[in-house]
């Protein structure tokens, strides 16, 4: 039998590759939105990330009123008998007076902190504007144009620049004859574009200080395509012209650049919204310090009588009494989900794959 006809099989235990035929069906795209990726409900995501904070806030607020009511409706014995014979108001209230004063005091630390990252010497100064302005020459020669001033419209200018030359790469590879590498590109450069699609109609229209900039820059997945182009013109470099080489090498240094990107604009994002917060917080304290107060040395046991709905009037009193006392605490929950969120999900910049989702 002629070594043609040897049907050869692969030692499991050897490093030796066997050419076969080429496997046109790759699975190297990936999902478009950040919810797909992670696998995770649009609740969820909506609560955590893309509801408006104050909308989280006065929910959250709302729970834990009816947290509350439900809490002394029905555990034994009735909340309007307990206040009566124990110095329950004066004992939560006092409480929340020193946590309020506490809190409001650490969040003003915490603005100060912020505020004081951006002083600094003239020569740190000029160092940043100039690291800025080569930033931005930089871009300028990636993406044939102006850099736009509007962080939005920068990071659709790198996207729309990454899509151009995906399909660049594309009407370069589609005389190859190697059909592996064909394939790999043009299922590469079809996730590109709806990604590119996606990213650009969520930054349409957003304005920096809210999330939807940030939210949608969270969406373009740019680290798993950096992988992929390096793997791509590793795997078939013996099939590429230096053109072809060219393109490569051009399209993952716009990808790379959506990186630093990216993560400036969440730094911004992050101090924008931390002092927001600051002020929010400041805000609500002195409404939150005057209700706990007033609680504290006015509401007794028997300051309000009869019932509303079936409900002691005592009970609703101080549940909301304590509902406002918590708005501080509150809004601080909700602006750092937020903040923590999109740490963890950025932690990696560039090609490292953290989530189990595409590993």
């Amino acid at each position: 039998m002629s070594s043609s006809e040897v049907d050869i099989e692969a030692d499991p235990d050897s490093d030796t590759e066997i050419d076969a035929e080429p496997d046109v069906d790759v699975d190297i795209s990936t999902a478009n939105t950040m919810r797909e990726r992670a696998g995770e409900s649009r609740l969820k995501l909506w609560a955590v990330l893309g509801a408006n904070r104050l909308a989280v806030t006065a929910l959250l607020a709302i729970v834990v009123f009816v947290a509350f009511v439900v809490a002394g409706t029905l555990v034994y014995p009735p909340f309007a008998s307990v206040v009566t014979s124990a110095d329950t108001i004066e004992t939560m209230f006092s409480t929340m007076l020193g946590a309020i004063i506490t809190g409001t005091t650490l969040v003003v630390t915490i603005s100060q902190l912020v505020i004081s990252q951006e002083n600094g010497p003239l020569g740190e100064q000029h160092l940043r504007m100039s690291d800025t302005m080569d930033f931005r020459e930089y871009t300028q020669e990636l993406i044939g144009q102006p850099s736009p001033a509007d962080p939005s419209a920068f990071l659709r200018a790198i996207v729309n620049a990454t899509e151009r030359r995906a399909k660049a790469l594309r009407g370069s590879i589609a005389d190859s004859d190697n059909d592996q590498l064909r394939a790999e590109v043009d299922e590469f450069t079809d996730s590109v574009t709806g990604n590119s699609e996606e990213v650009r109609n969520e930054l349409d229209g957003a304005k920096f200080g809210s999330f939807d900039v940030l939210f949608a820059a969270l969406n373009y997945n740019y680290g798993w395509k950096i992988f992929q182009v390096e793997r791509m013109a590793d795997d078939h470099a013996d099939s590429l012209t230096d053109e072809d080489n060219a393109l490569f090498e051009e399209l993952k240094t716009t990808l790379s650049m959506f990186g630093p990107a990216r993560e400036h604009i969440k730094t911004l994002y992050f101090e924008w919204a931390l002092i927001n917060l600051s002020q929010l917080i400041l805000y609500v304290s002195v409404p939150a310090l005057v209700v706990a107060g007033s609680t504290l040395a006015f509401v007794g046991g028997d300051s309000f009588t009869g019932s509303l709905f079936g409900l002691p009037n005592i009970l609703l009193v101080v549940a909301g009494a304590f509902t406002v006392s918590l708005l501080p605490f509150l809004l601080l929950l909700t602006y750092i989900i937020r903040i923590a969120t999109v740490a963890k999900r950025t932690l990696a910049i560039g090609p490292l794959i953290l989530r189990d989702s595409q590993r």
